[in-house]
């Protein structure tokens, strides 16, 4: 189901809905969302996730991209995605991360970049 706004730039906040629901049907685990309005120029939000194995990473990854681009016409980056172990799409508003899960443990990026006092 495509819901491209026609002539509108999406809204960081439509991005980031349309990449939860993604990842969700996708069976991404752990989806941690954070807020990086004020705190960094490089994007709004920065999600991150894990997939089981190589295969469902890169999996989750592709179908995200091709989502993104039949909902909002929006061409992402996308980079990792041949070794399958830590992929990271560039949506311009949104920044995903999608890691297996003992690769995620090794760069532990919720440390990294949520609030000081957030519990992961």
């Amino acid at each position: 189901m495509s819901t491209k706004l026609a002539g509108a730039d999406p809204t960081s906040d439509q991005i980031l809905a349309r990449v939860i629901s993604s990842l969700e049907d996708d069976k991404a685990e752990d989806i941690i969302t954070i807020d990086l309005r004020g705190r960094s120029s490089i994007a709004d939000y920065m999600v991150i996730c894990s997939g089981r194995s190589s295969r469902q990473v890169g999996a989750i990854a592709e179908k995200l991209v091709e989502r993104l681009k039949e909902d909002f016409g929006r061409n992402s980056k996308i980079e990792g995605k041949d070794q399958g172990d830590w992929v990271l799409i560039d949506t311009q508003d949104v920044i995903v991360h999608v890691f297996r899960p003992e690769v995620r443990e090794f760069y532990q990026l919720e440390k990294m970049w949520m609030p000081s006092g957030a519990h992961v």
